[in-house]
């Protein structure tokens, strides 16, 4: 049997952050909701998809995927992303040893296709895991809890990770058979394990709808 790549797309966050009166991943990029950016190209790179949405918002989200010609399976995810994660994996049923898992966050609407492939791509070629990333090009501070600057820190070898985050089927699911407290990166519980994880040049264009800001600069990029 052939392995399957499987993407999931993590959209049940709240979104303190983002300040609105709805899930961040409803927010509006363009004419469509970051959830289906996200989720179109997760499904563009995946052999079948799975969204995980907040508490109340899964019939919205099937519908928004419908309408916009999806195929995706939608699920409830938890109070946490490790929940919603752990929920995800539940709702992708029976999957075989070799079969890989992409978790993609929502509110990363700009990821491409051929990025999502080239990821796969290194988990095809022997990692355990692999993420898209780039090398830090500011200068880092260490501080203290007054924002006293501590020492300076070499950036030497230091990278900022972005999603989909990719897996063998195996290693991520026994990760969180174990896994303890709330995680933000998924890497590391399986870096924890010892898994051999990969890095592969990400793109400055993936970034992260963090703020209501993020938007208009993601509005940008995308038109662009």
């Amino acid at each position: 049997m052939t392995a399957q790549r499987i993407g999931m797309v993590v959209a049940a966050g709240r979104g303190e952050r983002f300040a609105r009166d709805l899930p961040k991943a409803f927010a509006t990029l363009g004419d469509e909701p970051l959830l289906v950016h996200s989720a179109r190209a997760m499904a563009q790179a995946c052999d079948r998809t799975v969204v995980v949405c907040a508490h109340g918002w899964t019939a919205p989200a099937e519908r928004l995927l419908v309408a916009a010609g999806i195929d995706a399976q939608v699920c409830e995810g938890g109070v946490t992303r490790t929940d919603s994660v752990a929920s995800g994996l539940s709702s992708c049923g029976a999957c075989e040893p070799d079969d890989l898992v992409g978790v993609h966050d929502a509110a990363r609407p700009l990821a491409t296709p051929a990025l999502i492939a080239a990821v796969f791509a290194a988990v095809d070629e022997g990692a355990d895991a692999a993420a898209p990333g780039l090398p830090v090009v500011d200068t880092v501070k260490l501080v203290d809890e007054a924002a006293s600057v501590v020492r300076t820190v070499d950036r030497r070898g230091l990278w900022t990770v972005q999603t989909p985050q990719v897996f063998r089927w195996p290693v991520l699911s026994r990760a969180y058979e174990t896994v303890r407290g709330c995680v933000t990166d998924d890497l590391a519980l399986v870096e924890q394990a010892g898994a051999k994880v990969r890095l592969v040049m990400g793109d400055p264009a993936n970034i992260k709808v963090t703020y209501p800001w993020d938007l208009e600069l993601a509005e940008a990029l995308m038109r662009r």
